[in-house]
């Protein structure tokens, strides 16, 4: 923490010993009159350099120009720091503007609050722990999501294409479809969505989604057209076909929803339970299995769901073990961030 204004540094630092600001060293807050910093000629200059390396070790800073705030994020920036920033005057404008999150109090000057991201109405910094705990939930649980929906979207575009390319029957019928949305990712991405999360925020996320996502829905789509495959090729029913097909896209859609979901703890495993329960039920209990136009699995149908789910598992496993170092390769290409 660094406090910066534009009064007497000894005043403003008397102020922070009395809030409780210390110094790097756990010590009194090291106060410096900004009139001796360098002054900042260009972002990237020699002087910015100096300007950095002089704030490291300053906490509090006084006679500090509207100019000179600016000048302070962006080297606090340079060195690869997250700068948040508060301040409710118009001389703190430009330096909220260019912090990575700009804080305005509730009673600030309009410019202020208007170039801000996140305004404090009544002016209260107790606010701020729920804030942060509210946004790492925010994007944490949007991960989770994030690769159920896409893993969705990647099966069911490679079987919409394999069938089109191949003038094949649809491995399942649409109600059928409905078993696999709602267990797998309907009913489960709603609970996740929602469900307390205080993991904080980490660089990548859009690298973290496609390399989880993409494969598994590659896999579980193949699961899902072998097993249809197989089971055409046995001579099985057409109501046996679909029935296998949805079984197997269903146990490869509750393995993924298990890795997104992990560490499959207290209401992580009872969820994943829940859903794998609900799935037997579909198949075990006569009215729920004739609404959904499913059949009692014959034994070579049994065999086939086992076999299929059980390569199928086999494949998203790898796929999340492999990730980090799918993840750093794309990353070392540049392909994400």
């Amino acid at each position: 923490m660094k406090v910066i204004s534009g009064d007497n540094p000894d005043t403003v630092a008397a102020v922070a010993r009395r809030a409780g600001v210390t110094g790097p060293d756990g010590g009194a807050p090291v106060a410096v009159d900004a009139r001796t910093l360098p002054q900042e000629a260009e972002p990237e200059g020699p002087e910015a350099t100096r300007l950095a390396d002089a704030l490291e070790g300053a906490t509090v800073l006084g006679r500090v120009t509207p100019e000179q705030k600016r000048a302070f994020v962006r080297a606090l920036k340079s060195r690869g720091r997250v700068v948040a920033m508060t301040g409710d005057g118009v001389n703190d404008a430009l330096a909220l503007k260019d912090a990575d999150l700009g804080i305005a109090m509730g009673n600030g000057a309009p410019a202020t609050k208007a170039v801000a991201r996140l305004v404090l109405l009544k002016g209260e910094f107790s606010a701020l722990p729920g804030v942060v705990a509210q946004g790492r939930r925010v994007m944490a649980n949007t991960e989770r999501i994030a690769s159920l929906f896409l893993a969705k979207t990647v099966y069911a575009s490679l079987i919409a294409v394999v069938v089109s390319l191949t003038a094949i029957a649809y491995p399942f019928l649409p109600r059928q479809l409905t078993i696999v949305s709602s267990l797998t990712i309907g009913i489960p991405a709603f609970i996740l969505a929602l469900a307390p999360n205080s993991r904080r925020y980490r660089a990548g996320f859009l690298g973290r989604v496609l390399t989880l996502a993409v494969p598994a829905g590659l896999v579980a789509g193949c699961a899902t057209l072998a097993a249809r495959t197989w089971l055409v090729a046995s001579g099985a029913a057409d109501t046996q076909v679909t029935t296998g097909a949805t079984l197997v896209l269903v146990c490869s859609g509750l393995w993924l929803l298990t890795l997104t979901a992990r560490p499959l703890l207290g209401w992580r495993l009872g969820l994943v339970v829940v859903m794998g329960a609900m799935a037997v039920l579909g198949v075990f209990v006569p009215a729920v299995r004739d609404f959904f136009l499913l059949a009692w699995p014959a034994a070579g149908t049994w065999w086939v769901i086992l076999i299929v789910s059980a390569a199928a598992v086999a494949g998203i496993e790898t796929v999340y073990l492999l990730r980090p170092r799918l993840v750093a390769y794309l990353h070392g290409r540049g392909l994400v961030n």
